[in-house]
């Protein structure tokens, strides 16, 4: 019985959900970003590695301080699970599509849907009144698994190898305020406008470094300490800056309806900050398919 039951159990698949979570610690070599990306706590994620190894009778990861990394035996799980979710991923996206030809589920992340992409939908409805897109609020790490079928992302996570990407635009920011507050929170120097060492900044807890990189890409010293509020989103900061409350870092795509209405101004204008936005899919599109038009507007959108 035992020989029967070990023999049953050697030809038997592991956990899928341990394997789930063992190919996002693999790919981001971290238990804490897996379980973000899988919405899990550092402890499931641990468990199920745990019970994986303890499966498979090897060792799958070294554990060095705070990150993992891979053990022999461990690339080549990875690689044969990254193949096999890979080929899963993209049979179900081609199979939702043809029970579904007409719909697609489209994340987008919050301020960006907000700002940019809602208020040129219509556009997008008058031109193909025959695709039924559900819009979606998401931001950060995200699963295909759970519904959507297309992502917009800034690429300042990892996400799979596997994902087809395609770059939509470059994330170009700069300091933004009301445009009769100029005067008092800007400074006309020489060379052009130039922010008041006083005039108080607007920070968000979603984008906390967002001055100091602006300041870094526009090749400026280190800020100094200025009185300012720290808002809970980064939407609400913007808001701040059309409210008067003082000045914003604004993304262009996400301010620039507002200074063409003319709520906001720009006196620095924008520099790129080192990041870009992407479309993000688990396979490429299919010639003439919903996921190919809505990539082509949005890239004439860009």
């Amino acid at each position: 019985m035992n020989g029967e039951s070990n023999s049953q159990k050697s030809l038997s698949l592991p956990s899928l959900t341990a394997l789930r979570c063992f190919e996002v610690a693999a790919r981001t070599e971290h238990f804490g970003r897996a379980a973000d990306e899988l919405h899990l706590t550092h402890g499931a994620i641990s468990r199920a590695v745990r019970l994986l190894e303890e499966d498979l009778g090897v060792m799958l990861f070294e554990r060095r301080q705070r990150r993992v990394f891979l053990t022999e035996a461990g690339e080549r799980l990875y690689r044969a699970v990254r193949e096999g979710l890979g080929g899963i991923r993209q049979t179900a996206q081609a199979l939702r599509q043809q029970s579904r030809p007409q719909s697609l589920v489209l994340s987008c992340e919050p301020t960006l849907l907000m700002r940019w992409l809602i208020p040129r939908w219509p556009a997008f409805q008058a031109l193909h009144p025959e695709l039924d897109v559900h819009l979606m609020a998401g931001g950060g790490a995200l699963s295909f698994d759970s519904g959507i079928d297309l992502a917009i992302r800034r690429n300042d996570f990892h996400w799979p190898e596997d994902l087809h990407s395609q770059l939509l635009f470059e994330e170009r920011t700069g300091p933004v305020c009301q445009p009769g507050k100029v005067a008092q929170f800007f400074e006309r120097r020489e060379e052009g406008w130039a922010l008041r060492p006083s005039a108080p900044r607007l920070h968000t807890k979603t984008r906390p470094s967002a001055w100091q990189a602006w300041r870094q890409h526009a090749g400026m010293s280190a800020d100094e300490e200025v009185p300012g509020q720290t808002f809970e989103h980064f939407y609400f900061s913007l808001q701040g800056a059309v409210a008067g409350l003082g000045v914003a870092i604004g993304p262009y795509r996400q301010v620039c309806d507002d200074i063409e209405a003319g709520l906001l101004a720009a006196p620095l204008g924008f520099v790129p900050d080192g990041s870009d936005y992407y479309l993000l899919a688990p396979a490429k599109p299919e010639p003439g398919s919903p996921h190919e038009t809505l990539a082509n507007w949005l890239h004439h959108l860009s």
